[in-house]
């Protein structure tokens, strides 16, 4: 099966109360994982990649390892481009074989945002690719990505319209509380999104498909793991996975998850090197890291997106 883009998974999300799974893939562990869970739950799917990512491991070795991942397994799958910061990487990326692509200006004003994402739009729709923009700015730290909780941004509902039907974008991520990294709130405080802007937005654009970045729960049992055997992850936390659901069944047709799968690789990679320091076979402890990752992706899959047996 080829690589497919979004159009056709948004709109059977959206009408049936479901989202697909954006999942950030660097190496082939991980993408192996991810693959073999939604594989094994015929469950479509979005592998993304960041910039970060294709610095790390190269955009062929990607290209490749998706490629081998479209061989074994007949679902359908997307490959996007998360946080495109300009028209470079986003050409790149649409000239090298996504089939989607972020491009991100939500840091320039809301007309240069514009511009930016509508000559994004033109070049990859030319080319049969489709395009998520963004408004509003989420707190945290992803790769290059750098926004203080001070600096933050809510997406106001009254300039959706406007950015959709100038830029022609196909997705729209929006701003709600959810946050990068795996210290999305403080401690103490309750982790709380904004439906009320949610609702509001899916009112001003009916049937349109809405992204959310940052949606990561920071896995209790991974950190749990990492923290009992040398790490020091206190205090993290992440976005209650009840909440993701509800987001799910409105107009959220697509939920980005990255901190996740860190986690649930370092947990396996650390459990097995701090127990056994014996080991020094990688293929040792990253096939546990594997393990771990296909294990979460089936339980967001299911239990999170309700994405499972919709392939």
């Amino acid at each position: 099966m080829a690589l497919v883009t979004t159009t056709e998974m948004f709109r059977k999300a959206y009408s049936g109360g479901y989202a697909i799974g954006a999942f950030n893939v660097n190496n082939m562990e991980i993408v192996q994982g991810i693959t073999e869970a939604a594989g094994e739950l015929k469950s479509p799917l979005i592998l993304q990649v960041s910039a970060g990512a294709r610095k790390y491991a190269n955009h062929t070795y990607l290209m490749k390892l998706v490629e081998a991942a479209l061989i074994e397994n007949d679902i359908p799958i997307a490959l996007h481009l998360d946080h495109g910061g300009d028209f470079e990487i986003c050409k790149s990326c649409i000239d090298g074989g996504f089939s989607s692509v972020m491009i991100d200006g939500s840091s320039h004003s809301f007309e240069d945002n514009i511009a930016l994402s509508k000559k994004v739009v033109e070049y990859a729709h030319a080319k049969g690719v489709v395009v998520e923009g963004e408004l509003g700015q989420l707190a945290g730290v992803e790769d290059d990505v750098k926004i203080s909780a001070e600096d933050a941004k809510y997406t106001h509902p009254d300039q959706v319209e406007e950015f959709v039907s100038r830029t022609g974008v196909d997705s729209l991520a929006i701003a709600i509380g959810t946050s990068h990294g795996a210290f999305k709130f403080k401690p103490g405080h309750n982790p709380m999104l904004r439906f009320d802007i949610l609702d509001e937005i899916a009112k001003r654009l009916p049937n349109y498909p809405i992204v959310l970045h940052g949606s990561s729960s920071v896995s209790p049992e991974y950190v749990k793991i990492i923290q009992e055997n040398g790490g020091r992850l206190a205090d993290a936390i992440g976005i209650p996975e009840d909440m993701l659901r509800q987001a799910a069944k409105s107009a959220v047709c697509k939920i980005n998850i990255d901190t996740d799968l860190r986690l649930a690789m370092t947990a396996g990679v650390r459990e097995v090197l701090y127990q056994k320091p014996e080991v020094f076979d990688p293929r040792e402890y990253l096939k546990i890291g594997r393990a771990n990752i296909k294990t979460l992706v089936a339980h967001k899959i299911v239990n999170v997106l309700g994405s499972d047996g919709k392939a």
